[in-house]
């Protein structure tokens, strides 16, 4: 006590900082860095999870290096955030830039959007996958039948089936996107509307030249959020490709999928520690990405 009593007022209030912030620092020790360090270090090593582990030093990363489904995985995993995060959000905006100006059951209809965000993913995903089953079970190959067209094989073709996945997943977030795209667009100032109104401005050019450059870091937002959640899908394929996970010839197989089936099909914990290290090498460069243009903002 001598010694807190000793202390200035400035150094007292550093230390009640320190002392509160001890709390975050050690659980994010405890939760995220010490797991992120052990799978680097198990990234280097060969272990089953029972037995003792032995170091073999790169061999894991040049046996991923060789893994032509790891490539076939990366690419996949690619495709789901080069496909997924534009189409989210242009529909995300569209819908949001359309309900902004509707006053009549606007909670409701903004409710509604929302809705999916809300849902269990791994409901929705076998709803989906019950809606691209064949006749007569399935909802879509139904409404195309009624019209005379062939099934299709949704989940069943290399070709159809990451679309299949996809689409769900870009559903399952659109509410989110429009909830902060409608923030955004409510933190405008309607004055600089209202004066592109008075000089004859055009809808198109209010758009363009106010409405988007207004809304760059709510843009920004969503864009990495959605990029890192499309990296890291997961349960709409899982659910959706039960059955065949990963899909047709490994068709719509993530790379967290194949970390999971790595680790608790394989047991290859070293293997599939390196292919973690390789997913977090990515989420950190898009996060480098975020922070540099949310600096540029």
């Amino acid at each position: 006590m001598s010694f807190y009593r000793n202390l200035t007022i400035r150094q007292k209030q550093i230390l009640w900082a320190w002392a509160f912030l001890a709390i975050p620092v050690v659980f994010y020790s405890v939760i995220r860095f010490y797991p992120t360090g052990n799978a680097i270090l198990i990234s280097f090593q060969d272990w089953n999870l029972l037995g003792d582990r032995t170091w073999v030093g790169w061999e894991n990363y040049v046996k991923l290096w060789h893994d032509e489904v790891f490539w076939k995985v990366f690419r996949n995993t690619f495709a789901y955030l080069i496909l997924g995060t534009p189409i989210s959000l242009i529909i995300s905006f569209t819908i949001a830039y359309h309900l902004d100006k509707v006053r009549f059951a606007h909670g409701f209809l903004r409710m509604l959007y929302f809705l999916p965000f809300m849902t269990s993913a791994v409901a929705m995903a076998w709803v989906w996958r019950w809606f691209y089953q064949g006749v007569p079970i399935g909802l879509f190959n139904n409404i195309l039948a009624s019209f005379g067209i062939s099934q299709i094989e949704f989940l069943g073709s290399t070709e159809t089936a990451l679309p299949s996945v996809l689409a769900p997943a870009v559903w399952a977030g659109l509410g989110f996107q429009v909830i902060i795209f409608m923030a955004g667009l409510r933190a405008i100032p309607t004055s600089y509307y209202e004066a592109a109104r008075i000089d004859g401005v055009g809808w198109f050019t209010i758009l363009t030249q106010i409405t988007l450059p207004l809304l760059r870091s709510t843009i920004v937002f969503i864009v990495v959020f959605s990029s890192i959640g499309f990296l890291r899908i997961f349960d709409h394929v899982f659910n959706m490709t039960t059955n065949n996970p990963g899909g047709p010839l490994n068709s719509t197989k993530p790379l967290v999928l194949m970390i999971y089936d790595t680790a608790f099909n394989s047991f290859d914990m070293g293997y599939a520690a390196a292919q973690t290290v390789v997913l977090f090498l990515i989420l950190l460069v898009v996060s480098l990405i975020q922070l540099r243009l949310l600096r540029s903002t």
